[in-house]
């Protein structure tokens, strides 16, 4: 049924119990999890004008890779990923990776914000949710499993 699973990740608990539920699906399923982080444009000391290896050099300086974790993990369950770190707005990065490689599920993460919080700050999954032609898992992030 699927053959890509498309996780992003971020760093989050949420992005954490995607990559949980995305290794698992891949488990059953005998697909491919793609592992992207976005780094957003919009965040300081990014620039629109970073080539992807400035980008990722910067990531690298600041510490583990958000994508570890979710490749050690597929790695441990004889899972094959792929990592990919973007620069851009995260919602369209993830929308344009998943068109271009041809992705049949994205599992992604919230963090279960509500309120004031939710409408200032806006979600990612949810624009995803919204703008994607293919189906998209959200996941709690209280649903981490070992």
């Amino acid at each position: 049924m699927y053959e890509t699973i498309l996780v992003p990740v971020d760093g989050s608990a949420g992005a954490e119990a995607a990559a949980a539920h995305a290794v698992d699906l891949a488990t059953v399923h005998d697909a491919n999890v793609h592992v992207l982080y976005v780094v957003d444009v919009r965040m300081s000391p990014i620039s629109a004008d970073m080539d992807h290896d400035e980008v990722v050099a910067l990531v690298d300086e600041s510490g583990e890779r958000p994508t570890t974790a979710v490749i050690d993990r597929a790695e441990r369950a004889g899972v094959p990923s792929v990592e990919a770190i973007r620069l851009g707005i995260p919602h369209r990065i993830i929308e344009a990776y998943a068109e271009n490689e041809g992705v049949d599920l994205v599992v992604m993460g919230t963090h279960g914000r509500t309120g004031i919080e939710h409408a200032l700050v806006g979600s990612v999954t949810e624009r995803v949710v919204r703008t994607l032609d293919v189906p998209v898992l959200t996941v709690h992030p209280g649903s981490v499993r070992e």
